[in-house]
């Protein structure tokens, strides 16, 4: 069986080794087989077949039975997927709980600083990082202006903006119109929402201290057009987005996210 080069190397990008793909595209394609039928279908050596399997196996990649002689079978793409992808996250939070326990204090201690004052930030993943940042280091007041067009940053903070709403922070978001009916009903939830049309850019502030301020697309070193924002931990320019935010807010006023039609 052969798949594209891409998708190949998205396996490979997931940590699959090219034994562990060639023998689970031999399952996907022949079915439940022993481990001699698929050392010959995928071209794998005997010697290294069940290690293969194996492998596979503790990946979330595939299943066997106790029949003689033992038969392995595939598991969907989907699921194997998902498995990785949950067990990816939980190294992940854990790693993140012990350096964070343990480095954080370091470094606050030390009263480092080595960010600049105003800092360009590039790139989706860039930027949802940072607001999630701000939104987990925010303690009292959160603010959140959303353009239609970086819905998506929305999503991945919704569960962080659910535990600050429980911990009684304020939060107050400013959706685009055109943002789904779903999006709002569900930040509708966790904060105050109006509706705002034509905004241009967006941004979030945390605490009247930190601020994103989305300024849209702009070229990256490699031509690349890719969205751009600045970040700033400066109580004069988040006071500054603060009261714009504001503006913009009352100008919304008579805006009921309730009243989103499906």
């Amino acid at each position: 069986m052969n798949i594209s080069d891409k998708s190949r190397k998205a396996m490979e990008s997931l940590g699959l080794t090219g034994y562990e793909i060639k023998v689970y595209l031999a399952l996907v394609e022949s079915g439940k087989s022993t481990a001699s039928e698929i050392s010959k279908k995928s071209g794998v050596p005997y010697s290294k077949i069940y290690e293969v399997l194996n492998g596979l196996e503790d990946k979330g990649w595939s299943e066997s039975d106790s029949s003689r002689p033992q038969k392995f079978f595939p598991r969907p793409p989907s699921s194997a997927l998902e498995a990785m992808r949950m067990r990816i996250e939980s190294g992940i939070k854990d790693n993140e709980n012990l350096i964070i326990g343990e480095l954080m204090p370091v470094y606050e201690k030390s009263g480092l600083r080595e960010r600049p004052e105003i800092w360009v930030v590039r790139g989706m993943y860039n930027i949802a990082a940072k607001v999630n940042e701000i939104v987990q280091t925010c303690q009292q007041e959160l603010l959140i202006a959303l353009p239609q067009v970086v819905e998506d940053i929305a999503r991945p903070v919704q569960p962080m903006l659910r535990i600050l709403h429980d911990k009684g922070v304020k939060i107050t978001v400013l959706v685009s119109e055109q943002t789904s009916p779903d999006t709002v009903r569900t930040i509708s939830r966790i904060a105050d929402v109006r509706l705002k049309n034509n905004m241009f850019g967006g941004g979030v502030i945390g605490d009247s201290r930190q601020v994103m301020i989305l300024l849209g697309e702009g070229k990256s070193e490699v031509g690349k057009f890719e969205p751009i924002a600045i970040w700033a931990e400066h109580i004069g320019l988040a006071g500054f987005a603060k009261d714009y935010f504001h503006y913009l807010w009352a100008d919304a006023a008579s805006r009921d996210p309730n009243t989103t039609k499906n």
